[in-house]
């Protein structure tokens, strides 16, 4: 009975370890900045596991019977935690509130649980051997989750139904004790009752948590919700309404097709209409496709390689029909190459090749950078990197946020380009899903506006893109910070910047 607690030990930490994860994950979805959610999430938990070892010493009886109840708890709060994280996200006063009162209830928990456990086995054991084996099943069972969260967990179940299979496993161990030792647990058939009522509730939760994400998804999204997936890089969600399909990025919106003609048609044909037979092209981010639908429409276009990281993506975007219509089926042009790695990883590797490559147009299509792992490519690093594949005709243009609502940011983003030695050429276009958006084009020899584009094109003109390059006073130039690796001045700006706009 004693190597069965022990053992409990791996069961109760792995459990632990997966809420704290999960409350970091949901935090950095649906808030941003992961680096802040997660510090701050783990720093709330430890704080609060101590609070929990500390009360336990208030408990002098009856201590498997308190354990017994811990692990009911536990189970249920975190079981349910990723479930009320996600239902409640626009339904409470203050998100954050919620985030750090659930995390610092399971954190009470399972501060409880280790301290329990060692007074609970101190005569059946020599100390020195209770605290070795308690903590080295403790570390163990960290590891454990530390390695099963982000490769089976999120990608294969997601966040909710993770939490309430652990919630599971956390009952389980209440249960097996009160089976194991039902004589020395006072009121051991009142604990039974409740633990298999919360069993049932979670087994309950777990089969139908995907209707439970639909619900959640469903208020939290206009229109309704016709895919989302979990990645172990990001959640997607597409949702459609009678005329408008939309994708999400860890609840960003990214696009509506109702006008994503013009945001791609601004930042790919005012780069390849001012080249000369572009004929190999490099695009990062992009994996909807829709930037290579503009880019296939010049002739001389020979290879594109697009560098995305999350591989659902370009998967989702290549094999399901109605968004394969929306981008022309551009991502099975036999032109291109898709490499599903870390751009700035990718980019030093070609860069320092013995013959590295050579791009006549890049494309930085990703995210806005909301958090420190986007942010770094919009670094100084990176684009000292980039210029290792270039030549010196070649443009570069990068999505740079709102010149409007984030003044800052965007001209961090010319300014930290000029740093490195790039001519750049800040354009502005306006896409009613997101107002004024921004771009920046950079450059080894001056960039000439041209005044020649493909048929066909719904918005671009010699005409609009004449007005992208002016910039009314309220979005002029202003001097910022250069964005470096060790000092990421331009994420500090998009959160301050966005925070200030979203609660106005």
């Amino acid at each position: 009975m004693a190597n069965l607690l022990l053992i409990s030990v791996i069961v109760i930490a792995t459990c632990g370890l997966v809420y704290e994860l999960i409350a970091g994950t949901a935090a950095s979805y649906l808030l941003g900045d992961s680096i802040t959610q997660f510090s701050t999430v783990i720093g709330s938990y430890l704080f609060a596991m101590g609070i929990g070892s500390w009360l336990t010493k208030y408990l002098h009886r009856n201590l498997i019977g308190y354990f017994i109840r811990v692990e009911i708890l536990v189970g249920v709060v975190g079981g349910c935690s990723a479930m009320a994280l996600l239902l409640l996200f626009d339904h409470v006063f203050s998100f954050r509130f919620l985030l750090y009162f659930i995390v610092s209830i399971i954190g009470v928990l399972v501060g409880i649980e280790i301290p329990l456990l060692l007074r609970i086995l101190k005569d059946r054991f020599e100390f020195k051997d209770l605290v070795s084996r308690v903590l080295a099943f403790d570390y163990l069972g960290a590891l454990f989750a530390s390695v099963l969260f982000p490769m089976v967990l999120v990608p294969y179940l997601g966040l909710v139904k993770s939490s309430f299979l652990f919630g599971m496993l956390n009952i389980s161990v209440a249960i097996w004790v009160l089976y194991a030792l039902n004589d020395e647990i006072p009121s051991h058939r009142a604990h039974k009752l409740t633990a298999i009522l919360a069993m049932v509730g979670l087994t309950f939760g777990f089969i139908y948590s995907d209707k439970i994400m639909s619900i959640a998804e469903g208020s939290a999204y206009q229109g309704h919700v016709i895919f989302s997936q979990s990645t172990p890089y990001q959640r997607i969600v597409i949702t459609r309404t009678a005329q408008d399909l939309r994708l999400f990025l860890n609840s960003n919106l990214q696009f509506s097709s109702v006008d994503e003609y013009r945001y791609h048609e601004a930042l790919v044909h005012p780069v390849m209409a001012a080249l000369e037979n572009p004929r190999n092209i490099l695009i990062i981010g992009g994996g909807d496709g829709l930037a290579l639908r503009e880019i296939l429409k010049y002739p001389a276009v020979e290879h594109v390689t697009m560098v995305d990281l999350d591989p659902a993506m370009t998967k989702l975007f290549s094999s399901n029909e109605m968004l394969t219509s929306l981008n022309g089926k551009s991502l099975l042009s036999p032109k291109l190459t898709v490499i599903n790695q870390d751009a700035f990883v990718w980019i030093r590797q070609a860069a320092r090749e013995e013959k590295p490559p050579v791009f006549d147009a890049v494309f930085i299509d990703v995210p806005d950078p909301s958090n420190y792992s986007i942010g770094k490519l919009y670094s100084t690093t990176f684009y000292n990197e980039l210029k290792g594949v270039l030549n010196d005709k070649s443009l570069v243009v990068v999505q740079s946020t709102s010149p409007l609502i984030a003044r800052k940011s965007f001209w961090c983003v010319d300014n930290t380009m000029a740093a490195v030695g790039l001519k750049t050429a800040p354009f502005h276009v306006y896409v009613p899903s997101f107002g004024e958006w921004g771009f920046v084009i950079g450059s080894l020899s001056d960039y000439k506006i041209p005044g020649n584009f493909p048929a066909g094109l719904r918005y671009v003109t010699p005409r609009t893109v004449q007005d992208m390059f002016y910039f009314a006073p309220d979005m002029a130039h202003v001097d910022t910070k250069i964005q470096r690796l060790d000092d990421q001045a331009l994420v500090r700006y998009f959160d301050q910047e966005w925070s200030e706009y979203l609660i106005y």
